[in-house]
């Protein structure tokens, strides 16, 4: 593949996919701009790699700082962009290419350390990393691309965000199954799932030490009975499930229909909350999911390998915002809680994919070269994601 660089690449999805006609003024009349397209073009590159307007306009002729920051302000938005994002993972899942690496119906939820100033209302020091800064928590498609972007603080367990990103998700692939890390799991998070119909099945550390729970005292195993424990213990309360699951229902119907944020809700079903019967309902629903999800994880290879290969996913989409927010050395210099979950939303939420618009450019003819060749058979090599042969700046 020749060298691109970013600018161009976001130039191309612009032009093909047209998700530069979501941003406008506030009133929702037209732009009045001379040439909307390129200022859109060069502010999302900009806010994207975390250039900063009036550092980039040092490089780029023929536009100033005040310009590029004053159409970042009054023309863009989380909501405008969140739509332009769902165009462009549209268009991404009709690209043949894209199946080659998935089929839409999987989602891998992982976070990557953003650096911030520490005098602003997200920050916090990582223990992890041992500096200041934010998370960046992606839902990734098995194709490659990502469906929805949160920026979370750092001391927050990733757990609780992991159902509101594919609540949220407005594109049209519509996963089911989602796979994490241990971050990622929690016994009511999987009771949330499993009441939304998600599947989550995430790759968990040491799991050894995890509990296994009988259904009932009788029961018994000739091959796994020590992973249960001691025989009449670690056993589930059904009774206690069936006598609170209306309250689950609603619970889950109220996330569901928008009533109330599944992260709101999934923070105040804490470990500390053994007192209160909600709790204690979606922790032994939790705990059935839990032992049937490791159940399976142990007993079916090719499922270790698709876990295995989705978080996988997800690391290398983390590896790739990275390389792309070059500017300002990584460092978000927004103290505003707003404008860090656009840094993390324009081209790390997906406006920078190359594959769209150079696919696009493949089909078109006399600059593309002949069609990509349809049909069902899978094709192996590299991920979607990945820094060399592509320029970071737009020179």
């Amino acid at each position: 593949m020749p060298e691109r660089t970013l600018m161009g690449i976001v130039a191309r999805t612009a032009y093909w996919v047209e998700w530069w006609r979501r941003f406008g003024p506030p009133s929702g009349h037209d732009p009045k701009l001379a040439d909307p397209f390129g200022r859109y073009v060069l502010t999302t590159f900009v806010k994207g790699t975390n250039m900063g307007p009036y550092e980039a306009a040092k490089h780029i002729p023929g536009i100033s700082g005040h310009e590029l920051s004053y159409t970042a302000n009054r023309h863009f938005s989380i909501a405008l962009l969140n739509k332009a994002v769902a165009d462009l993972v549209n268009a991404h899942a009709r690209l043949d290419i894209s199946q080659a690496w998935g089929d839409g119906t999987a989602v891998a939820a992982d976070g990557t350390h953003m650096d911030t100033y520490l005098n602003n209302l997200l920050a916090e020091t990582s223990v992890r990393y041992g500096k200041p800064g934010g998370i960046a928590y992606h839902h990734i498609s098995d194709t490659y691309i990502a469906l929805f972007t949160h920026f979370i603080p750092c001391g927050v367990w990733e757990a609780v965000y992991i159902i509101e990103g594919l609540l949220k998700n407005a594109s049209e692939v519509r996963p089911t199954t989602v796979h994490a890390d241990t971050q990622g799991q929690s016994l009511p998070v999987f009771t949330l799932a499993h009441l939304l119909g998600f599947d989550l099945m995430p790759r968990i550390r040491n799991w050894k030490g995890l509990t296994f729970y009988r259904p009932s005292n009788q029961s018994e195993y000739v091959h796994i009975d020590a992973l249960f424990g001691e025989p009449g213990k670690n056993v589930i309360d059904w009774d206690l499930i069936e006598s609170q699951f209306r309250h689950l229902m609603r619970v889950a119907v109220s996330v569901r229909e928008g009533v109330i944020s599944s992260a709101t809700q999934l923070k105040r079903l804490r470990s500390g909350s053994h007192k209160n019967a909600t709790y204690t309902a979606f922790r032994e629903v939790g705990r059935v999911i839990r032992t049937v999800q490791l159940l399976r994880y142990l007993t079916d290879a090719p499922l270790r390998r698709r876990v295995t290969a989705a978080t996988n996913k997800v690391e290398s989409f983390n590896r790739f915002s990275q390389w792309v927010g070059f500017g300002n050395q990584g460092v978000i210099a927004d103290n505003d809680p707003v404008e860090k979950e656009g840094h993390a939303l324009q081209l790390y939420g997906g406006l920078g994919h190359p594959v769209p618009g150079l696919q696009h450019q493949r089909r078109a003819g006399p600059a593309g070269g002949r069609p990509v060749r349809r049909g069902p058979r899978r094709r192996r090599g590299r991920g979607g994601l990945h820094g060399p042969g592509m320029a970071p700046d737009g020179r």
